[in-house]
């Protein structure tokens, strides 16, 4: 046992270092890298959004979709303290900004922190009628209440905060691609903090049974407002981090579509792991942008394929997502986390079914 924790120390250590140098390449050559540079931060954004949706759905036992709409309110925030004042005026052309917000500035990391708390304040707010609904009643409703959001951040009364259906644009982006990863990184250390804590167990207990979980003594509307306010306040600091790297919003990045693309990764890394989720987003970024190459026209021998034409790519990508789905229907890691002890356990098993395949020849 001590020279397995041993050895997985030296593992995890080397896998950081690996990581932090690929990183470090990426960024002193980030010209001809750029293309993987906003893969990884973007993968990092989604990252954050899926594993507080999990907390939520995958911990707590919570279906929610208002995930758009609370990375809304903490993108909007976000970058209407970080854009510098001396362009504010280039921005907020048609209507002229709100005179308290005019010199109104704050840093990037305040601003996303100030975006998680209103978002968190929202969900408190709309916690107290939502959920005390169940199942596909309260997903329903809080996307409902996502795209009430989403319409008054468009709305002519918001024109001198939000600067209307216009946008926001001219905001400072990330300096390097270690900003964004390490903001991913506190957060979701500080979630799974939270999971193991007493309150985690609470939640998973209110997972798996409510009548068992309220004869137990855990106030179960406490406790689902709690984790719905977290989930909600790490969801808003993540469209913070969305507003950074995009450097232009407006109300039509935050469409339900945002909120599927969240629920996709979670379900296909393992409702209830957070690994899962970090994995999940490595796949449905990359994977979107490495096949990139079926929409473009190939030929072979002067002879041009007619299957390569734009909107393969999508084909090609939902078939992988369903012959993922249908072999891993559980996802990637299923409700467990990453180990080396299940990293090498896939070999183990993929040797076994060699050996078994050999042996029934």
């Amino acid at each position: 046992m001590k020279e397995n924790k041993v050895r997985d120390r030296i593992l995890t250590i080397i896998a950081l270092a690996a990581v932090l140098g690929l990183m470090a390449w990426y960024q002193m050559n980030a010209r001809q890298h750029s293309y993987a540079i906003s893969i990884l931060e973007r993968s990092a954004i989604y990252a954050v959004g899926a594993v507080a949706m999990n907390l939520l759905t995958g911990f707590t036992g919570l279906f929610s979709l208002g995930q758009a709409g609370f990375m809304a309110i903490g993108a909007y925030v976000t970058a209407v303290l970080t854009i510098p004042t001396g362009v504010r005026p280039n921005v907020y052309y048609m209507n002229g900004i709100a005179p308290w917000l005019e010199n109104l500035h704050l840093p990037m990391i305040p601003a996303m922190l100030l975006g998680g708390l209103f978002a968190a304040a929202l969900a408190a707010l709309i916690g107290i009628p939502v959920l005390r609904l169940k199942s596909d009643y309260l997903a329903i409703a809080t996307l409902g209440f996502a795209e009430i959001i989403r319409a008054l951040l468009a709305a002519p009364m918001m024109d001198r905060i939000t600067n209307g259906s216009y946008g926001l644009n001219n905001i400072p982006g990330f300096k390097n691609l270690f900003q964004p990863v390490l903001i991913a990184a506190v957060c979701i250390i500080v979630m799974i903090m939270l999971i193991n804590s007493s309150f985690g167990r609470a939640f998973k207990a209110i997972r798996e049974d409510e009548v068992a979980a309220e004869a137990m003594g855990i106030n179960l509307f406490t406790h689902k407002e709690l984790s719905f306010v977290i989930s909600s306040f790490f969801t808003g600091i993540s469209g913070g981090m969305l507003a950074v790297f995009m450097r232009s919003i407006d109300t039509k990045t935050f469409q339900v579509t945002l909120t599927y693309n969240i629920l996709l990764i979670v379900v296909l890394g393992g409702i209830g792991s957070v690994s899962g989720s970090i994995i999940g987003s490595l796949l449905i970024n990359g994977g979107q942008e490495w096949l990139r190459f079926l929409d473009e026209p190939h030929a072979i021998a002067g002879y041009s394929i007619p299957l390569f034409r734009p909107g393969l790519r999508m084909v090609i990508y939902s078939i992988l997502l369903m012959v993922v789905v249908l072999f891993w229907r559980s996802g990637i890691m299923g409700t467990n986390e990453f180990s080396w002890k299940w990293f090498f356990g896939l070999f183990r098993r993929g040797k076994r079914k060699n050996v078994q395949t050999g042996g029934d020849q």
